[in-house]
């Protein structure tokens, strides 16, 4: 059933529901390729306008996953029956032309396209007439998506199940270390980002001649940093004042950090840790260990000044960028009976197998529809929010996932069960980490790594 709340239209009396597909990212639009070629109708809702909003926010970034890793198998045989030139497997894209070479044709693709809704955002799911108590009748009882569209209206959905690939990219975590915002950090906020600014071009005079400090030490701040000391280069802003850059990590040692260099199966992910590596070692930036955020406060020159744990500063600078991670936002799936490992929040029996504690390498143990399930029978969290606050997620495990739960949703059990997973290794793995007594160091998730 598809309706608006002010106009129902009931599903035709025998027709089969839907499978809801939250997301329309690679690996939503994935998972909506997947279902149309077994047979299965999806329906796809994107709060945003179109395929890959999310990818469009940092679409200036270089991916350091080349085009061969970055293509799901079923969406290349549906693309490959149009006039759809793929990439060549070795080049680097950037997230603009990962949208544009691979998302917009796929969600444009005829067996696709009338199964997707943009500008639909999920603001909640159930089983229909029942809160997460009531039991009696539960697993027969189709699940209600309420949506939000973009002109403000709601609207309810039915579907027989749900495979939820919403992201994380929404829910930046806060520069507080303890996980909750620091003080000051609310009141503050307008100078303060959340993301991978374009500072070499969009926001070039936010940045330009500025004092800026860079919060986080994963592949999101090794590309920011990096821009930033471009910016330095090039020149002075209108002020006259040169682009000066802090870059504050939690961690106290940062060698493993930088990661595997020449052992790392993508050379652009290694090469990108020896930059960075490089750029520290030569001063170019001023570079803090150790440092545990607590508070944001107004310095006496109008600036801001980080402060962190143990009376140690930051500052004063005039804008921060945090690059802090992200958490999933789970409030949608409130009403449903999820079951999420209690620190990842990703679901319980994926969380030791992918907990960055413990593990560091690029190699994820193959994982699918069985590590995937929740009591409540046929919902699924893939893709980048199934790792929850976990930063070790690449594109091709969003893939297999949406590959396994597809097979067991349409009643291949044994392909569902044959799950493969080859990825590319880091070249620092957790045996370097037990040597070192170092924090994991991990092939992170962000947008520099998988979309």
């Amino acid at each position: 059933m598809t309706h608006t709340d002010r106009h129902p239209s009931p599903e035709p009396s025998g027709s089969v529901l839907p499978v809801a597909v939250l997301g329309g990212g690679p690996v939503g639009l994935a998972a909506a390729a997947h279902l149309e070629s077994a047979g299965a109708r999806p329906l796809l809702f994107e709060a945003g306008p179109s395929a890959g909003t999310s990818i469009r926010e940092w679409g200036h970034v270089r991916l350091f996953t080349p085009w061969g890793f970055l293509i799901d198998s079923v969406a290349r045989k549906l693309l490959g029956g149009t006039a759809w030139q793929p990439p060549p497997e070795e080049r680097l894209p950037t997230g603009a032309e990962f949208v544009e070479r691979y998302l917009e044709p796929l969600a444009a693709h005829p067996d696709l396209r009338p199964h997707l809704r943009f500008g639909r955002r999920v603001v909640g799911v159930s089983r229909k007439g029942m809160d997460k108590v009531k039991s009696e009748g539960r697993a027969e009882a189709p699940f209600e998506i309420v949506v939000r569209t973009s002109r403000g209206e709601t609207e309810r959905h039915l579907a027989r199940a749900v495979i939820d690939a919403s992201g994380t990219w929404t829910r930046p975590n806060p520069i507080g270390a303890g996980g909750l915002l620091a003080e000051g950090e609310l009141e503050h906020a307008d100078r303060i980002r959340y993301s991978i600014p374009d500072v070499l071009a969009k926001h070039r005079p936010r940045y330009e001649g500025r004092r800026v400090l860079v919060l986080g030490s994963g592949h999101s701040a090794f590309n920011v940093i990096q821009d930033l000391v471009r910016l330095s280069r090039s020149g002075r802003g209108n002020a006259g004042e040169k682009t000066d850059v802090l870059w504050a990590i939690r961690r106290e040692d940062p060698v493993l950090m930088f990661g595997g260099g020449e052992r790392d199966a993508l050379p652009a992910r290694g090469n990108l840790g020896a930059r960075l590596r490089a750029l520290v070692e030569d001063e170019q930036v001023t570079f803090l260990t150790g440092f545990r955020a607590e508070g944001v406060r107004s310095a006496h020159d109008g600036r801001l000044q980080v402060l962190g744990e143990g009376d140690r500063a930051a500052g004063p600078v005039d804008e921060i960028i945090a690059t802090t991670g992200f958490r999933p936002d789970l409030d949608l799936l409130r009403e449903l009976r999820i079951e999420l490992d209690p620190w990842l929040e990703a679901p319980v029996r994926l969380a030791p197998l992918i907990d960055p504690n413990r593990h560091s390498c690029g190699t994820v143990y193959p994982h699918g529809f069985e590590e995937l399930a929740h009591p409540d029978p046929d919902v699924y969290v893939v893709g980048m929010k199934s790792y929850g606050r976990a930063p070790t997620f690449l594109l091709l495990t969003g893939y297999e996932q949406v590959r396994s739960v597809v097979a067991a949703l349409t009643g291949d059990l044994e392909a569902a069960r044959d799950v493969r997973l080859t990825l590319p290794a880091t070249g620092v793995c957790s045996t370097d980490l037990v040597a070192a007594d170092a924090p994991a160091v991990v092939s992170p998730g962000s947008p520099a790594c998988c979309g």
